[in-house]
């Protein structure tokens, strides 16, 4: 009895798909032409390339900084749980601690800290 209600989100959820697909197909635009089946992009094209280009420093340090922020909260439990976990925590643990240690000497070899 307890599947019942995930079976009716199931069904539900698929029904509503399902809908939006069909309401598209009947309401939707019935000339193809290269105009409709082009992107949208809002504004205006621009009138000259930019000036000023960039870099991307601050986007990979972003995604360091989540990764090992991440990292810190999936072992603060971790670490407080340590000793009623077992050998299998603590070895699932290293494996964990060694692929984000090989992420950040990877990081540092392709010099992704580099501010130049």
């Amino acid at each position: 009895m307890e599947l019942a209600g995930l079976f009716f989100a199931f069904i539900l959820a698929s029904a509503i798909a399902v809908s939006m697909i069909a309401a598209s197909f009947l309401f939707g635009p019935k000339i193809k032409n290269s105009l409709k089946n082009s992107p949208f992009e809002c504004g205006m094209p621009p009138a000259q390339k930019p000036a000023v280009y960039l870099s991307n420093n601050f986007y990979k340090a972003a995604l360091l900084l989540i990764v090992f922020d991440i990292e810190a909260v999936l072992l603060y439990p971790w670490a407080v749980s340590f000793k009623s976990l077992g050998t299998g925590a603590f070895y699932s643990g290293f494996i964990f601690i060694a692929v984000l240690s090989a992420a950040l000497f990877y990081a540092v070899k392709r010099g992704f800290l580099k501010w130049d």
